[in-house]
């Protein structure tokens, strides 16, 4: 064993004897009792690891490690999220194809995984752009077509009118195309869609059985958004016909207060309107300008514009004007809204605005009402009673909806009715990098589905996008082809799906690379049940709604076309937080914002440790302080994860990131701690060092549990001690392992070989060999502890140590150490020492002492001595086992 620790010589050594031996490959025919199947969402091949990626996998990695030390049969995969439009922008930007730029990127961030020590099983990796794959995203969707869970319609894009292309709403800046700057248009194209929304409920519903963090649940709910409510029809006549304007409304107790309807721009009213009326007509077109989420009319600027066109009350017959307003979906119930100021904010600022009528007709509390000034309670449901509303007058909310309800049914102007916030997925993407859509457009047969037999229909990697629109579109050899029905020249489609279809189901080819059923290829086979669901899946909370919920969809599908028999493919959800780092940053002559990375930077701290100033390392110069944030490309605070293990080895990064936070929440970098995380991993080995030749000998003597041996008997106290710390260490870090903290795991460890190098330190006037067995099974217990955070010493240790050969096996397949419960009984019992209720020490004492002898040693104690003053306690409080108060 050599003296001194090299991370770089112990971590290359163990992951080319790991590789040789593929120590990792799993299969479903193991001898073990039960399966562990956990996952980290898959990476985008961006071209470098960032340190949320490595802690990302190293919370998974700890977790398969230490489940494999306990017995279970343990499955953690990795794969390549690899279709997008970053690809097509970095091919855009560089001149090259996607896939050069992805595959590329593929084998480089492949080499930092395995120089991470990951135990990741490789031959069942996968990378979504490649053929193999996804076939079977478009043998599903052909599956999904036949049912009808595929569907096609007019949808609603942002256009660039210069590059000629589909933007995704994150590309449109401003209402401005992200490259071209031109105003983005809406613009209402076909488009593909799966009935999501058909099992709305169904997604709603399973929710509660997920081991899941509440707040993602809670997004997750809010974004399928179930409103209860009603349909409420307004009459209306045009060019002689009599019609209804139908709005959806969770608060029908509040209809008595509408002043106004609203319409959305795409409203079949409001284009027939403004076909005589011009300004409606440019409103419309202005409209059409910037972004189409949700999220971004949730944002802006609410205008509208009146049409001068009336509809009628539906229960008094009041005229109510028409408006076209910007912030109303055509999407989201009826596309129209009735606008009800006094007690919806958003209409409330918009009659202000515009100088609308406002008109209380709920009252809470008798508090008084403003018509100028908004306040929360205006749209209170709980305690609110109607007011100004006729015959409803002091119904609260429930009533109040259902009397309205019904006197609007009478007249067929309403109903109770379920909307959904959740809309239907739009799976076509006007992109080339992408899964193809397997359908052919035949002039004589209409749109025709490619053949089972013919699929995967293979996306051309040798073009390259110009921003100039799909390249696809533009490449005869792939739109070319003959009919599957009738022979005729037809054209291939080229819009190609979603990136989100990709990562929906990559958990189920994981359990069966080369998938057959009946000596066929398949989607995936009987390996599939075995595995799933995923018992623990790890990622960001940035995905906790779209990625999570169409995966929770697709295997619902898969459920109901009899593919698979489970209908969740999750257990268990662990988000982890975000890694933090300082900020700093200049602002140049033209006020652009240029960001330092910290390691350019020098910190001045004030007497108390605090930072007050930063000078740029460069030129000496002050620079600002921007504060801790998420690492980021843009603000120019990552940590590289390969320069962090050139300079300290990869079990430092792993053990410095799970040791700084739990794993569910935010780390904030520290170099101080990585230099520490590095300084520990040397003690630990020093102290191997150290110890090698004395636990050798132990070794000779002894082998297995000391709870077995004969030598038991004759440990003396202090001996005894140290295996009762340690066993009492062992028994925290395996309650912290099964609770997913590994930062007090780091933490026992830490506190165990302070106390073996503090015994060892006091253990010259003992029995040398039997510190040695009681030193070398506590070293044996510290490194089965610590090695699912740090795997390469930990294995080194091992191998080195002789505990392979005691164990008969290397450390990734040892036992994991079971805890001696009788170690745990002390023959001494520590009492808080009490001095008129203030504590003011500890008193030791046997186990067995009576109560006088207690008193007579609390008596004698020298803390007693210092407060007593000379004068005897007037009274002494014995709480058993706890506490003795002495009141003076």
């Amino acid at each position: 064993m050599q003296e001194k620790y090299i991370p770089a010589e112990v971590e290359s050594a163990m992951q080319r004897h790991w590789a040789q031996h593929n120590v990792y490959q799993v299969n479903e025919a193991a001898p073990r009792d039960k399966k562990f199947y956990c996952v980290s969402m898959l990476p985008y091949p961006s071209g470098k690891l960032h340190m949320g990626h490595v802690r990302n996998y190293t919370i998974n990695d700890v977790m398969a490690r230490h489940l494999r030390m306990k017995g279970f049969n343990v499955l953690m995969p990795m794969g390549w999220d690899a279709f997008g439009m970053p690809a097509e922008n970095a091919a855009m930007a560089n001149g090259v194809a996607p896939a050069q730029w992805t595959y590329d990127n593929i084998a480089y961030m492949k080499k930092q995984m395995q120089a991470i020590g990951l135990a990741i099983d490789w031959s069942r990796e996968i990378a979504t752009c490649e053929p193999d794959y996804y076939k079977w995203n478009q043998w599903l969707f052909l599956k999904m077509l036949e049912a009808g869970i595929v569907y096609k319609k007019t949808g609603t894009v942002n256009w660039d009118p210069v590059d000629q292309t589909v933007l995704a709403n994150e590309q449109v800046i401003d209402g401005r195309g992200w490259r071209s700057g031109a105003l983005v248009e809406k613009r209402e194209i076909p488009m593909y869609y799966m009935r999501i929304t058909q099992y709305a409920q169904e997604l709603l519903d399973a929710l509660d059985d997920l081991g899941w963090p509440e707040r993602v649940k809670l997004m997750q709910q809010n974004w399928l958004g179930k409103s209860v409510g009603a349909t409420i029809s307004f009459p209306y006549q045009l060019d002689g016909e009599h019609k209804q304007l139908r709005v959806f409304t969770t608060r029908a107790d509040t209809l008595m207060g509408v002043t106004f309807c609203a319409i959305a721009a795409e409203h079949p009213l409001a284009l027939r309107l403004a076909q005589k009326r011009p300004e409606l007509q440019a409103f419309i077109e202005t409209c059409k300008l910037g972004g189409s989420a949700e999220a971004d009319l949730a944002t802006l600027e609410k205008k509208g514009i009146a049409t001068g066109f009336f509809v009628q009350h539906p229960l008094t017959g009041e005229e109510i004007e028409v408006w076209l307003g910007n912030y109303v979906l055509m999407s989201y119930g009826e596309g129209a809204v009735m606008g009800v100021p006094a007690h919806d904010e958003r209409d409330f600022a918009f009659a202000l605005k515009y100088g609308l009528p406002i008109k209380q007709v709920i009252a809470v509390n008798q508090q008084p009402y403003s018509d100028t000034h908004w306040a929360a309670w205006y749209a209170e449901k709980e305690n609110s009673i109607c007011v100004n509303s006729g015959k409803y007058d002091g119904l609260a909310y429930e009533p109040a909806v259902q009397a309205i309800v019904a006197d609007l049914s009478e007249r067929g102007l309403g109903e109770q009715r379920v909307v959904w916030r959740l809309r239907d997925w739009g799976i076509s993407r006007q992109r080339y990098w992408g899964t193809p859509i397997p359908l052919i457009h035949c002039a004589a047969c209409g749109e025709v589905p490619v053949p089972e037999a013919d699929l995967p229909v293979v996306l051309p990697e040798d073009l390259v996008p110009d921003g100039s629109g799909n390249p696809l579109a533009k490449s005869a050899a792939f739109v070319n082809c003959s009919c599957p029905k009738c022979g005729a020249p037809a054209r291939r489609e080229t819009d190609t799906l979603d990136t989100f279809v990709d990562s929906s189901w990559y958990f189920l080819r994981y359990t069966c690379p080369a998938a057959q059923i009946d000596g066929k290829p398949s989607m995936i086979d009987a390996r599939t049940e075995y595995w799933m669901p995923m018992d623990q899946y790890i990622g960001g909370i940035e995905h906790a709604i779209l990625h999570l919920l169409y995966s929770r969809f697709w295997t619902k599908v898969m459920q109901d076309l009899g593919l698979v028999t489970f209908s969740e493919p999750i257990k268990n959800l662990l988000t982890q937080g975000m890694v933090l780092n300082e900020t700093f940053y200049r602002d140049n002559a033209g006020g652009k914002r240029v960001w330092f990375n910290p390691t350019e930077v020098t910190l001045q701290r004030d007497s108390k440790g605090r930072a007050c100033g930063a000078t740029l390392n460069a030129d000496g110069l002050p620079v600002e302080i921007g504060g801790i944030e998420k690492m980021s490309k843009s603000k120019h605070n990552g940590v590289d994860p390969q320069s962090l293990i050139d300079q300290y080895g990869a079990d430092t990064a792993r053990l410095f990131t799970m040791f700084a936070a739990p794993p569910e929440q935010q780390l904030e970098w520290s170099n101080a701690g990585v230099d520490g995380a590095s300084r520990f991993l040397r003690r630990l080995w020093a102290f191997g060092y150290a110890q090698a030749e004395s636990m050798a000998r132990a070794a000779a003597v002894h082998s297995g549990a000391l709870t077995a041996s004969p030598y038991l008997s004759h440990l003396t106290e202090p001996q005894k001690a140290l295996r009762r710390d340690i066993q009492r260490i062992l028994k925290q870090a395996e309650f912290d392992y099964q609770r997913v903290q590994y930062n007090t795991v780091v933490s026992a460890a830490m506190k165990m070989l302070k106390a073996l190098e503090a015994a060892v330190e006091a253990q010259a006037h003992e029995n040398t060999e039997m510190w040695s067995l009681v030193v070398r099974e506590g070293y044996g217990i510290l490194l089965r502890i610590l090695y699912p955070v740090v795997p390469h010493i930990g294995c080194a240790l091992w191998d080195e140590l002789e505990f392979k050969a005691e164990f008969g096996c290397a450390l990734l397949d040892a036992p994991w150490p079971e805890v001696d419960e009788s170690a745990l009984e002390a023959a001494q019992s520590e009492l808080v020492l009490q001095i008129n209720g203030k504590v003011r020490g500890a008193l030791t004492v046997a186990k067995e002492a009576s109560r006088a002898e207690i008193e007579q040693a609390a008596l004698a104690h020298e803390i007693f001595k210092r407060f007593s003053n000379g004068q005897m306690p007037k009274k002494i409080v014995l709480v058993p086992g706890r506490l003795v108060n002495l009141v003076i």
